[in-house]
């Protein structure tokens, strides 16, 4: 008799902002979300890649990121940043936030996977975690320690630290002053 061995089915769910802002703020680098997602999905059958981006409305310069993650094979959900209020000193504040979006995906999904890996280190995950291990799903997450909730960091079955990870980060764009620019020309 044969027995058929099915490699565990892997859904991929990536916090785009969560893990850019701490690269950028904890190491002044940037994530390689290519990276990301070999090592997630290594050695699993990868069902799902869902990539959440924030853009500011009419923000062209984010097409080219969003077309390269939709070229690695993520499914890319974009959300505008909408205006929360403005503050006494007229700054405005805008908000932008897809947890809740991403909840409702790994619930809607949860069926079709053995494993969730969640890039992301906010500690409001925590309870979706904990429901998708009571119905049998392993959870891995992978961000940066310094950024990650103890609590998020406690219940997944894996914490991967996103430095561990070999080639995971690269060096951040450097901006160009356009002074500097026209100096140069």
């Amino acid at each position: 008799m044969h027995y058929v061995v099915s490699r565990p089915r892997v859904g991929v769910f990536i916090d785009t902002q969560n893990l850019y802002h701490s690269a950028r703020d904890l190491l002044e680098r940037t994530v390689n979300f290519e990276t990301i997602l070999k090592c997630a999905a290594e050695g699993r059958e990868l069902v799902h890649a869902i990539s959440y981006t924030v853009e500011r409305e009419g923000e062209a310069t984010a097409r080219p990121f969003i077309y390269k993650l939709s070229a690695l094979g993520y499914k890319v959900r974009r959300m505008n940043l909408t205006l929360h209020h403005v503050t006494e000193g007229g700054k405005a504040i805008y908000e932008g936030n897809w947890d809740m979006g991403i909840v409702a995906d790994m619930v809607r999904l949860m069926d079709h996977l053995d494993v969730v890996v969640l890039g992301s280190g906010d500690g409001d995950f925590t309870d979706i975690v904990e429901v998708l291990q009571e119905r049998g799903k392993r959870v891995e997450v992978i961000a940066f320690r310094e950024h990650t909730a103890q609590k998020l960091i406690d219940a997944a079955d894996r914490f991967t630290h996103l430095p561990d990870i070999e080639e995971a980060l690269m060096p951040a764009r450097q901006k160009v002053d356009r002074a500097e620019k026209v100096e140069k020309s």
